[in-house]
């Protein structure tokens, strides 16, 4: 007898489907035991006669790359299955049996090769369809620049394939693999936490250290679904990293710079939220009302004016490094901060030197 057993790990936001901000991808984790008659048999051909829709082409690049161990160990394609071995895989997620409608949407590419690009995302673009953005994603732009069609049943099955992801309302930079071998080299870099990702924030109050780490685990918060929270005895949840560096301070702001250690759902948003300094105008994480500052009306005014020009959480994804999936270089790329968020910071600037 062979057990399987699935574990889907995708943190996707209910309303806000695949657009995990700051998530290293998501991964789907199989594990197999061979029956004490199994004869012995290629591992490639093991596993692919044990997992639906996926090819045998795609499990051997999944070997080579590093995401197949047997008995806890790195295999190669033409290793034998005994009987008694565990065999455990982890794919970075396909999205299937979704059709997507190829839409002309304006994309601002930063870079592009064969196989991947570095796109700089708007904010108030979702990324995935679903749960209510049906069209008029990223997902549905690239099908239309790529001229590629997706779904369970396409008969062109390349893939514009988000690697990670960024929430609907970050702006910034997205890294995007447009062939499977491509797709699986760079996840496994997200999988293995080398890939470089660093965002700037606005963040509400005055930050006490001009550096830190914020180390506490992510999990969805029990008493609403629609957010994430911080575990800190570490038995719930799944463990994250946030590295911090104060940039400019304002009094009632702070602009800082974080830098991803791990990629777990809303990870910025929620650890600096746990901090005590959610991000300006995060109407997820209560950012989007007065919480330092004066009482006087004049000074209501002022951020009501900083929220109409910047109608979303001050978060951008700044810088991306990453080691090509070919070449084997190092490739760095980074995307100034968007002028919704510059405005704001400018107007910050201006009301804290005339303090």
């Amino acid at each position: 007898m062979i057990t399987e057993e699935l574990d889907d790990i995708m943190d996707l936001d209910p309303d806000e489907i695949g657009d995990d901000e700051e998530s290293g991808g998501s991964f789907e984790h199989f594990r197999y035991v061979a029956d004490k008659g199994q004869a012995l048999l290629r591992v490639d051909k093991f596993i692919t006669a044990r997992m639906e829709k996926t090819s045998r082409h795609r499990i051997q690049l999944a070997i080579a790359a590093g995401y197949v161990l047997v008995n806890d160990k790195q295999i190669k394609a033409n290793y034998l299955v005994k009987p008694g071995d565990v065999i455990r895989i982890v794919l970075p997620y396909r999205r299937r049996g979704m059709e997507i409608k190829p839409e002309n949407i304006p994309l601002d590419i930063v870079y592009e090769d064969q196989f991947l690009m570095v796109l700089n995302k708007p904010a108030g673009l979702v990324v995935h369809p679903g749960h209510g953005h049906f069209t008029g994603t990223l997902v549905n732009a690239l099908a239309y620049y790529l001229g590629i069609s997706q779904g369970e049943d396409a008969p062109d099955e390349r893939m514009g394939v988000l690697v990670h992801r960024i929430d609907k309302n970050t702006s910034g930079l997205l890294l995007i693999a447009k062939e499977e071998e491509a797709q699986l080299y760079l996840a496994k870099q997200f999988f293995d936490h080398t890939i470089k990702r660093k965002y700037i924030a606005l963040v509400w109050g005055n930050v006490k250290e001009d550096s830190g780490t914020i180390t506490g685990n992510i999990a969805r918060d029990p008493n609403n679904r629609f957010k994430f929270k911080v575990f800190p005895d570490g038995e719930i949840g799944k463990h994250a990293v946030t590295h911090y560096k104060v940039i400019e301070r304002f009094g009632y702001t702070t602009l800082v710079e974080c830098e991803l250690e791990t990629g777990r759902t809303h990870q910025i948003r929620v650890h600096m939220d746990w901090l005590g300094h959610p991000l300006f105008n995060d109407d997820r994480y209560g950012g989007d009302r007065i919480l330092k500052g004066t009482l006087y009306s004049k000074y209501k005014k002022f951020i009501d004016n900083c929220f109409e020009l910047l109608p979303r959480h001050a978060l951008h994804a700044k810088t991306l490094g990453f080691v090509h999936p070919k070449t084997k270089e190092n490739l760095f790329f980074e995307k100034e901060i968007p002028s919704d968020m510059v405005s704001v910071i400018e107007r910050w600037r201006t009301y804290s030197s005339s303090r």
